[in-house]
């Protein structure tokens, strides 16, 4: 396409809810709620990981990498929203923009690589018991968990150079609450063939392939449950899988609801709300549904919860003797 006679787009006009503004208040209330929520609940986790030998095992391992991605995502998204939503309407630099995305990017890929992870992990912790221990060491897991924020900011990188090489001219306005690849590429007047081409390729070890290695884990998962002749063996197996299987189910239903149904009939506003669940609600409730579901982790914040009220009591008998003496 041709760039003549049109004006080169340096800075991007983010419209956020224009659609929704009635509901502006709602969303001004309930986001900030959703971002303190989701940065203390992520942290929790981490903290209890690394704050308890019962927990020191692969699963929890990979689901401290999991919170990192989600904390990633939420802060590079929330915020400018919020700001969006205030001002009814919000402008960043194009390479701003551009950058956001990346962020956004290597936060859903590193998602997409953790939890495959934490599929092979349990699948063999139940198919492969007596070989675990070896097979999923402490050095193989940070080996695993590096490899995958690697591949996860490469391959997007890869992307992201692509992006700076097109030109973006006329108008600068994004019908979107963030920088998100489609909308963006709407601005662009070269032509995008080729990178959109790049990004089906990019689209293959970042989610198609990490998907089908989970289906596969889970297939081998459901045939060693099947085997199992007690009715506890098979809810304990089930019980392991559940919380993890709900995370992945949330986290690939609102991609695949996004990016690989037709959008043909499909509002931007559907868009929004949909977007909104893997930006905002998913990273919330991923901590929520690993410690309301897991009972090592509820044993873990029991403990914690005890000890803080010793040590609260403990405080206030020795104030209180000092106030006597």
């Amino acid at each position: 396409m041709h760039v003549t006679n049109q004006t080169r787009v340096t800075e991007i006009l983010l419209l956020g809810f224009q659609d929704l503004l009635h509901f502006k208040m709602l969303f001004l209330f309930s986001l900030p709620v959703f971002l303190i929520v989701t940065i203390f609940g992520n942290i929790l986790i981490i903290w209890l990981v690394a704050s308890n030998s019962s927990l020191q095992s692969p699963m929890y391992f990979f689901l401290t990498q999991l919170s990192i991605s989600d904390l990633l995502v939420t802060t590079n998204i929330v915020p400018n929203t919020l700001y969006i939503i205030f001002n009814e309407g919000g402008t960043m630099s194009l390479s701003g923009c551009i950058v956001q995305f990346y962020f956004f990017a290597c936060s859903e890929a590193s998602e997409c690589f953790l939890l495959t992870l934490m599929a092979y992990d349990r699948y063999l912790a139940i198919c492969n018991p007596l070989r675990y221990s070896m097979l999923m060491n402490p050095l193989v897991c940070v080996t695993f968990a590096i490899i995958s924020w690697l591949l996860s900011f490469s391959l997007e990188l890869i992307l992201l150079i692509s992006t700076m090489f097109l030109q973006f001219c006329g108008t600068n306005v994004i019908d979107h609450f963030f920088c998100d690849l489609v909308p963006l590429l709407k601005l662009s007047c070269s032509d995008t063939t080729f990178f959109e081409m790049e990004v089906l390729i990019m689209s293959v070890p970042c989610c198609f392939i990490p998907l089908l290695s989970i289906a596969v884990f889970y297939v081998y998962i459901v045939k060693a449950a099947i085997r199992i002749s007690t009715i506890n063996g098979k809810s304990k197996v089930f019980s392991t899988c559940s919380s993890h299987l709900m995370v992945v189910s949330i986290f690939y239903g609102s991609l695949i609801g996004i990016y690989m149904l037709p959008t043909k009939g499909k509002s931007m506003t559907v868009n929004k709300i949909v977007s909104l669940l893997y930006t905002v609600v998913t990273p919330m409730i991923n901590p929520i549904i690993y410690s309301l579901r897991n009972s090592d982790i509820k044993k873990v914040l029991k403990k914690k919860k005890a000890c803080c009220h010793y040590n609260i009591g403990m405080g206030i008998v020795r104030i209180r003797i000092l106030l006597q003496i």
